[in-house]
């Protein structure tokens, strides 16, 4: 298995959980709940595939719709939708910051793999990391977390930026990625908890 699908299997998994509980939040049915999986943990990654010229692994992979379904499924069965205030709890906070920085890491290597430029390596892991949340967003009239969250769509910058200087300085390796990843993960939860935000213009 390849770093770039451990990646991509690993922010499937915790974006589908992320997608869950803002379903859960929100009320939505039982269908609306598998949309809002499926878009958070897929949207990103089909887009991806688009803008670099790929059919969409999920159309020829099975393994990625069952990794959201599981999830989903386990998800009832340990009754996450019983909780109050999901938004704030440790789960959500820490499978968002994991998928955030997986995808950005899978959106970088798709780039990189393609021979993209400095900009395309950013714009895919930027792409990837918040497009299927931001879809998600806006079908369910909720403005998007890139717009207003902590620090959010920067940590998919900074690792896009990170993953692109190892790639030019031919450090890329599993160990360094893994370094890369514990530290997009690390840096989103200090950002959230220290309540890090980018300036914010007004009158």
């Amino acid at each position: 298995m390849t770093a770039l699908e451990i990646a991509d299997y690993i922010g499937i998994i915790c974006f589908a959980l992320s997608g869950f509980l803002i379903a859960v939040h929100y009320k939505l049915d039982i269908l609306g709940v598998f949309i809002s999986s499926f878009l958070t943990a897929l949207g990103g990654g089909m887009t991806r595939d688009v803008l670099a010229s790929k059919t969409p692994y999920v159309f020829t992979d099975t393994l990625p719709v069952i990794l959201v379904i599981v999830t989903v499924f386990v998800s009832l069965i340990f009754k996450l939708h019983k909780f109050d205030d999901i938004e704030g709890k440790t789960a959500f906070i820490v499978s968002d910051a994991i998928g955030l920085v997986s995808f950005s890491i899978t959106g970088s290597l798709v780039a990189i793999e393609n021979n993209f430029n400095f900009l395309g390596v950013l714009i895919l892991a930027f792409i990837t990391a918040v497009g299927g949340g931001t879809i998600r967003d806006i079908l369910i009239n909720r403005v998007p977390s890139i717009l207003v969250s902590e620090f959010y769509a920067t940590v998919a910058l900074i690792v896009g930026l990170i993953t692109y200087v190892l790639h030019i300085l031919d450090l890329q390796s599993i160990p360094a990625l893994i370094g890369v990843f514990v530290f997009g993960v690390v840096l989103r939860l200090l950002a959230y908890y220290q309540s890090w935000h980018l300036p914010t213009l007004s009158k």
